[in-house]
């Protein structure tokens, strides 16, 4: 157990499938600049991820969802209990693209207030997960079977079936969760007593705020959130060829996080599968 206050408590939920494994790098070094600066970080893999327990096709969205709670209330009672007077470490969830969607609706089962810091975050988990069904289509673009492979595929998980696309096994109850969620703002207890720091990416040098992302903010501001908007010059994380390194998206991170709260630094890493 650390000796003396955090900064804050971050618990770091990480994007769908493939896009996780080319983040992991960019993440893991994010999680060291916060531990250096304060923060106590845990990295957590969802069932049938990395080095997580079971098969990717084991999983559920429900599951993935218990995941993240239970990671948010372990490091809370690991870091939480604080001597009399000092200020209890406030919790960040931090979620990349899928892992938004999923840090949004555990933060509405814990029991105590948090702040959001997201990496290019999905706002609707039915567009994402339709950019995935197009990828098993794609392959059959010019035989004019790709309508035909969507409907097979959505008739496959209607019947409760899983599918199987870019070597990964997604259950039916996965798809329905991931298709249902939207990135809507918790409920406050009083206006202005969360934080959202959203961060979005691009490669040119005047790039803007997308528009989805533009009408998802005001609705989290008119909610009582206090939102925080960066561009990070850098091409999608998750999306790049090769694992690059992005170090404006770090320093963004990590300056965005650092206006809320001072206290003592103590550097505390924590690792653990979901």
């Amino acid at each position: 157990m650390p000796q003396g206050p955090l900064r804050g408590l971050v618990v770091h939920v990480h994007p769908f499938a493939e896009e996780m494994n080319k983040s992991r790098r960019m993440a893991a070094m994010q999680s060291r600049a916060l531990a250096d600066a304060g923060y106590a970080v845990l990295q957590l893999d969802l069932l049938g991820c990395g080095d997580s327990a079971g098969d990717f096709g084991d999983a559920s969205w429900a599951q993935w969802l218990a995941d993240v709670v239970s990671a948010c209330r372990w490091l809370q009672h690991r870091h939480g209990e604080t001597a009399q007077g000092q200020t209890t470490p406030q919790l960040w969830l931090w979620g990349h693209r899928a892992g938004a969607l999923l840090a949004v609706q555990a933060a509405q089962q814990l029991d105590k207030p948090c702040n959001f810091l997201f990496w290019q975050p999905a706002t609707t988990g039915k567009l994402l997960l339709q950019q995935f069904l197009r990828l098993k289509a794609a392959s059959d673009l010019l035989g004019g079977q790709a309508k035909a492979v969507m409907a097979q595929m959505r008739d496959e998980l209607a019947a409760g079936r899983s599918i199987e696309i870019a070597g990964y096994t997604l259950s039916a109850a996965l798809c329905s969760g991931l298709e249902q969620s939207v990135l809507k703002p918790p409920a406050l207890s009083a206006p202005n007593m969360g934080r959202l720091v959203w961060i979005e990416l691009s490669n040119q040098q005047d790039a803007t705020l997308s528009p989805a992302a533009t009408l998802a903010c005001a609705e989290w501001q008119a909610a009582g959130w206090e939102v925080h908007t960066q561009v990070a010059l850098f091409s999608e994380v998750s999306a790049t060829t090769e694992i690059e390194d992005a170090p404006a998206l770090l320093a963004a991170s990590l300056d965005a996080i650092k206006q809320t709260g001072v206290a003592k630094p103590q550097r505390a890493v924590e690792a653990q599968p979901g």
